[in-house]
């Protein structure tokens, strides 16, 4: 098993990444090279990058890799934000993937914050 399978994080990611898939086939077909095609860039990011960084030597590099994962987190929000005002998500599926994002950037801090604890340890 890679180190990255371990991580509850990955796993709620991966999760997220099936949702909007799902979400986005509703999508009209002209925004497939558009939004669609940025927002599965943006949910598909939050779980490499975790695996990327789990994957590194140093902490340092782990955390680095997090912080991208939380960017794309945020990048996700907006476009989800977009995709809710263009109509082509409802209220219902915004507001739960919205849930879903927020969980997993609360894990992201909370697994940053545990490997700046670890360095501080003699």
């Amino acid at each position: 098993m890679r180190p990255h399978e371990k991580l509850d994080v990955w796993k709620k990611a991966i999760e997220l990444v099936l949702s909007v898939y799902a979400e986005t086939r509703q999508f009209p077909m002209d925004e497939r090279f558009g939004l669609t095609s940025q927002i599965r860039r943006a949910v598909v990011s939050i779980p490499a990058n975790i695996a990327e960084g789990a994957a590194r030597r140093s902490r340092k590099e782990f955390a680095n890799f997090l912080s991208i994962a939380q960017g794309s987190a945020s990048e996700l929000e907006t476009e989800l934000l977009i995709a809710h005002r263009l109509r082509y998500l409802d209220e219902v599926n915004y507001l739960r993937l919205l849930r879903e994002i927020d969980d997993i950037s609360r894990m992201i801090t909370g697994l940053g914050h545990h490997l700046k604890d670890k360095d501080r340890e003699p």
